[in-house]
């Protein structure tokens, strides 16, 4: 984007510069753990200093007592390497590591949103019928994306479409160019959902439309994480929105201590304007995500724009979580609008919502199964490499099979702690034929899977616990479509910006590095 472009358009603010709501990270989980660890220690010093005589009588039943919690934590339903983690803090500190793990099983406050996501689904599992066409054109293909089809549908309503054009935006400043452009066309509807959106340039821009759109009469509907509000929006910027006619929630306020959904963040990033044009992928609404706010180097982005029939599809994910706040939810939108025809559609595309509150995790089987069925490449960006045993062995396997297994990874980290974290995977991949990548101007942000020229998913997803396990996630997943093509040329093209770790690098990677891998890696499923 040029400097002139950069000049063009009103920016309009709700807020001055400044960060809010930095208090309540003190009353976190973190913080709440923290202070029961503390509380445990002097209760501790002092039993042992009052019954110095029954020493040997407390240590005993402490033993029982964490043997009792392993055991429970074993015959549970987490994951493998979760209940490790779980099992260490425990160990370490019986007394708050088990009251935390109940504050966090007896899913307080997350209760209610279930139920309204079940209600939601159900009142949505008709909205969209499977063309019965397209199912059979699957069928005459021959190939596995059915079986994945299949799958996915048996997690909730969403059909796979043909009739859909995609285009992928490779960076920041063309998805903000078109953004703008289709957004000037809006007549009916504009929905948004973003984990992030902070104020801005970019923000500024767009709100300026969204607000003389609301005057036109275009319903305008905003949802972002309640997380914004800890380090990037005020507690009342819902109200601001609705006072130049933007109706605007925040999903998931965080309340200090009074509930266990902290991890349960709406990561997603949606854009749907009059049922006709979707955008999703990984770019939030912030300055940083267009390279305008230089925070890590240069910041690799991506998303896609879709066109077509699919579109209902996000209209509906959308919906489902506008809704879960509402006492008489509406889905009118669903049916009301006539997608446009596109003019270059190809392939078939699913589109999808991936949920922490069921027993599926969605994001975490489409990267499986790509793994599993891949015959000549699988290649990946991703910001984040915190995974567990079954996706660490689904990589090694497929390059021991002989498919080429590329990831790219940041060079420059926005969490060191993370970034640290995932080197620890480095030896163990790069032994088995992984391939690794660091992007050398930057940080990779874009969340990119494209393999054998023919399957493609660009969405929200991470390759990491919060996104696979705690956060509402969504994507698109491409099959035979043309954008396949130009999505592996762009990770090409990024491939020739990064350096390739190789066993000499890990040798010499900094020290520090090496120990906070050693020492995170074991609470990184709480990370």
């Amino acid at each position: 984007m040029s400097s002139a472009r950069l000049k063009e358009g009103r920016v309009l603010r709700l807020t001055k510069p400044g960060l809010h709501g930095i208090l309540r990270i003190v009353f976190s989980r973190f913080m709440f753990i923290l202070l029961m660890i503390a509380v445990q220690v002097v209760i501790l010093i002092m039993l042992y200093i009052k019954f110095a005589e029954y020493v040997a009588n407390i240590n005993v039943i402490m033993i029982l007592f964490s043997i009792l919690m392993i055991i429970y934590l074993y015959n549970s339903n987490m994951d493998s390497t979760s209940k490790l983690t779980w099992m260490m803090l425990i160990g370490l500190f019986p007394v708050p590591g088990a009251l935390f793990l109940g504050f966090t099983r007896l899913d307080l406050g997350s209760r209610s949103m279930k139920r309204a996501l079940l209600t939601t689904s159900e009142d949505t599992k008709d909205k969209i019928p499977q063309d019965p066409k397209v199912i059979e054109k699957l069928e005459e293909d021959g190939g596995d994306f059915e079986d994945l089809y299949h799958f996915v549908s048996k997690t909730g309503n969403y059909p796979v479409f043909e009739n859909t054009e995609v285009t992928y935006f490779p960076d920041g400043h063309d998805f903000f160019d078109s953004v703008l452009e289709e957004l000037e066309k809006a007549e009916k509807y504009i929905f948004m959902e973003y984990f992030i959106i902070g104020e801005g340039y970019m923000w500024g821009r767009i709100l300026d439309i969204l607000s003389r759109k609301a005057k036109e009469g275009v319903d305008i509907r905003v949802m972002y994480d309640g997380m914004c509000e800890v380090s990037l929006l005020p507690s009342d910027y819902t109200e601001r929105m609705k006072k130049i006619g933007i109706e605007c929630r925040e999903f998931s306020k965080i309340y200090p201590f009074l509930s266990t959904y902290y991890n349960y963040r709406d990561h997603r990033k949606i854009l749907v304007i009059d049922g006709k044009v979707a955008y999703t992928g990984g770019i939030n609404l912030a300055d940083e995500y267009i390279n305008l706010l230089p925070r890590f180097g240069h910041w690799k982005d991506v998303a896609v724009k879709l066109t077509g029939d699919c579109v209902v599809s996000f209209t509906q994910m959308f919906l489902q979580l506008w809704n879960i706040y509402k006492p008489d939810p509406s889905y009118e939108e669903v049916e009301f609008f006539e997608p446009v025809k596109p003019a270059n559609p190809s392939g078939f595309v699913l589109p999808f919502a991936d949920s922490p509150l069921d027993s599926y995790q969605v994001g975490e089987a489409m990267f499986l199964d790509t793994l599993g069925r891949s015959k000549r490449y699988v290649h990946i960006m991703t910001p984040y490499l915190i995974i567990d045993d079954t996706m660490k062995n689904a990589l090694k396997l497929a390059a021991l099979r002989g498919v080429d297994v590329t990831l790219i990874l940041p060079g420059i980290p926005d969490k060191k702690a993370a970034y640290a974290i995932a080197k620890s995977h480095y030896p163990e991949l790069v032994k088995a034929g992984v391939n690794i990548y660091e992007y050398t101007p930057g940080f990779i942000h874009a969340k990119v899977l494209v393999s054998d020229d023919i399957k493609a998913m660009v969405g929200s997803i991470n390759l990491d616990y919060r996104s696979l396990y705690h956060h509402f996630e969504c994507a698109a997943f491409m099959y035979k479509c043309d954008v396949c093509s130009s999505i592996e040329e762009d990770f090409q093209k990024t491939l020739k910006k990064c350096k390739k770790v190789t066993f000499e690098t890990i040798k010499y990677e900094k020290i520090g590095y090496k120990l906070a891998a050693k020492l995170l890696k074991f609470v990184a499923p709480l990370m």
